[in-house]
């Protein structure tokens, strides 16, 4: 059972050094330490965060969505400013915000979801999924300071009522106390009703595991379409980083064979025909999945729009990586790129929907809003020459 809390906090910081000795969760588990322990991290880790800061709000024309990976509120300053000043994103009525720390050193200590919805007078429902005993993976190691709470998790944040909060967790697909990264809890997705003036709008966010194989990564989803069919035929839209990378990623091994497998099936092919089209094949059972179960995905999404970018010159993205992968594999990649100018994009980022009727360019028009666009990948979020996330937004307009 999860339950809501006015202010998710712990007292657990003295027991971190001694936790962070442990390299899986099952001698974890077994040790005396965390039997003392469990049932505040397990109260911890099954309460959420609601807020309520949005002024009432009139029916409007037409309705926007756009879901976004913040990578952990850490660009906080630019991050702010395209919610603030984008023409789209600006503009949206529901934010689904993968992502979000609270009290942990790289984002500043801040609660993001929290002062993010005050800043754009918003409601917000926030659910942790992690408890972090360290600052983080790869470059966040780096950052000055020390976590005051350590956690991390997702939101949804809207202009419009949200109720009816429900939470579902996923099973680890991999140790999460196996690396540097070490962290308590497992990925959740948050379900909650947004009150669009009367019309109710069951609403899904979600993180898939990112350390996951194409099956796991459909299971994940499958988890939260089955939830709200579970509550009956009701209009409908999940979204979020889905990780659909085209790779399984469980472990390095399987994700060197799969890169083999790749630069096999021609670089230039991957990159113009499956990194952009993970629907196409590599993920295939998952998009099939979505339709079989009366979910739309073709409609919302700007299909082909890929979402997050790999250079071979990034100096974080390959700190990163080096978290799991060995360093050997570099060269390789750098070699598979180079007729690409050492780059690639994916596309991770994804909407599915039902009982939703989706506009296209100039279809409709609002006040507040103005005309509408049709599904959209929002792009080169970039504020002196610095970028608010590793990844973009992406958003659709609706009516109900």
């Amino acid at each position: 059972m999860f339950e809501i809390t006015d202010k998710i906090e712990h007292s657990l910081h003295e027991h971190f050094p001694s936790l962070n000795l442990f390299h899986s969760t099952k001698s974890l588990e077994q040790s005396s330490l965390y039997q003392e322990i469990h049932p505040q991290v397990h109260k911890l880790l099954h309460s959420y965060e609601m807020g309520a800061y949005a002024p009432p709000a009139e029916a409007e024309p037409y309705y926007r969505i756009v879901s976004w990976n913040i990578e952990r509120g850490i660009c906080w300053n630019e991050i702010i400013h395209f919610l603030q000043n984008h023409p789209v994103m600006s503009k949206a009525d529901i934010l689904l915000l993968t992502e979000t720390d609270l009290g942990m050193a790289r984002s500043r200590n801040r609660n993001i979801a929290q002062e993010i919805a005050k800043l754009l007078k918003m409601n917000y429902f926030f659910v942790p999924s992690y408890l972090n005993l360290a600052k983080g993976s790869g470059i966040e190691n780096e950052f000055e300071g020390e976590n005051q709470l350590g956690i991390h998790g997702n939101a949804i944040l809207s202009r419009y009522p949200i109720h009816k909060p429900r939470v579902v967790s996923f099973p680890n697909p991999h140790d999460k106390m196996k690396g540097r990264e070490k962290r308590l809890g497992q990925q959740r997705a948050l379900i909650a009703t947004v009150d669009l003036a009367g019309k109710p709008l069951r609403v899904g966010c979600f993180h898939v595991n990112v350390r996951s194989t194409q099956k796991q990564r459909k299971e994940e989803v499958e988890r939260v379409v089955q939830a709200i069919i579970e509550e009956g035929d009701q209009p409908a839209v999940i979204g979020g980083d889905w990780n659909t990378s085209t790779y399984d990623s469980h472990s390095a091994a399987s994700a060197i064979v799969g890169f083999w497998v790749r630069v096999f099936m021609g670089t230039h092919n991957m990159i113009r025909n499956h990194y952009p089209h993970p629907e196409n094949y590599f993920e295939k059972e998952l998009f099939q999945m979505l339709e079989k179960n009366g979910f739309d995905f073709k409609k919302c999404n700007a299909l082909g729009g890929t979402t997050t970018h790999f250079s071979v010159e990034s100096l974080k993205q390959i700190k990163n990586l080096r978290e799991w992968i060995p360093n050997w594999c570099f060269k390789f990649i750098e070699w598979s790129l180079k007729e690409h100018d050492g780059k690639c994009s994916f596309k991770l980022d994804w909407f599915s929907q039902k009982k939703l009727n989706i506009l296209s360019q100039n279809q409709a028009s609002s006040a507040l809003k103005g005309l509408s666009t049709s599904p959209q990948v929002l792009g080169n979020l970039v504020l002196n020459g610095v970028e608010a996330s590793d990844h973009d937004a992406i958003s659709f307009d609706f009516t109900l």
